[in-house]
């Protein structure tokens, strides 16, 4: 008679409900379950697919004309996502084409917002365009002066303050693709700098990290990136200066 493996079940399974982490996974014998096995493999798999993922052109063009905006695209240095991998330096500077675009569409802006691939254009594809329908209404509202959307591939976070500076923007605001976690390849982070200009880091910028559906919810994340552009511009200055005094935002 063939001995069937048997899973002995955790003491943590009741916690499952509230996170993605891989808790609870019980075990038979000395290891962990196959299906849990295969289950990890799968996320890493996505994680790596959501670094080589493209920016859905197209789809984002089309959802981000709603928002009545002008829009420029801009390329890093970069050349290819190899080369953005091997060489993050080359995805912090616009190339020379995109330094005449953002010439030519120069003025003097209150905000430059930067829709920028990053790790995980897949991030960008699923998730911008409904973190932008809350967060563009407040902006507009508080009579912020918006430079054009732009549209970035192959991009750094540092990209963003070559293109905020070149548009003439007081405070850069980048929504960049995180780098994919095995529960998390879908995320945005919204980095932003007030006066930018090449050559800052990132002691020069405030973060609002994980936004997603199973993350930092839209409204929420809006909220507090809204209450972050406000208190810079009121203090002038971003980074480790800028305090979030605001506490939890739920969405």
């Amino acid at each position: 008679m063939k001995n069937t493996p048997v899973k002995i079940s955790d003491s943590w399974e009741s916690l499952k409900e509230f996170t993605a982490a891989r808790i609870a996974l019980g075990r038979v014998g000395d290891s962990i379950p196959l299906s849990e096995s295969l289950a990890f493999k799968l996320a890493h798999a996505h994680a790596r697919d959501a670094v080589y993922s493209e920016l859905n052109r197209e789809a984002l063009l089309t959802g981000l004309a709603d928002f009545h905006l002008p829009l420029i695209e801009i390329r890093s240095k970069a050349e290819n996502r190899n080369q953005y991998l091997q060489r993050p330096d080359l995805g912090r500077t616009p190339d020379e084409s995109s330094l005449k675009t953002l010439k030519d569409h120069a003025s003097a802006f209150d905000i430059s917002i930067i829709l920028a691939d990053g790790l995980s254009a897949h991030a960008i594809n699923s998730n911008v365009i409904p973190l932008l329908k809350v967060l563009l209404p407040l902006l507009r509202e508080a009579g912020y002066k918006l430079a054009p959307l732009c549209l970035t591939q192959q991009a750094r976070v540092a990209l963003s303050d070559h293109i905020a500076n070149g548009l003439g923007a007081t405070l850069a605001l980048i929504l960049i693709g995180e780098r994919p976690g095995l529960t998390a390849a879908d995320s945005i982070g919204a980095y932003l700098t007030y006066q930018p200009r090449p050559g800052l880091t990132d002691e020069s910028r405030n973060c609002v990290s994980n936004i997603r559906p199973r993350g930092l919810p839209f409204e929420a994340a809006a909220k507090k990136v809204f209450y972050l552009v406000q208190e810079a511009f009121k203090r002038k200055l971003s980074g480790t200066g800028l305090k979030d005094n605001a506490g939890f935002l739920g969405g």
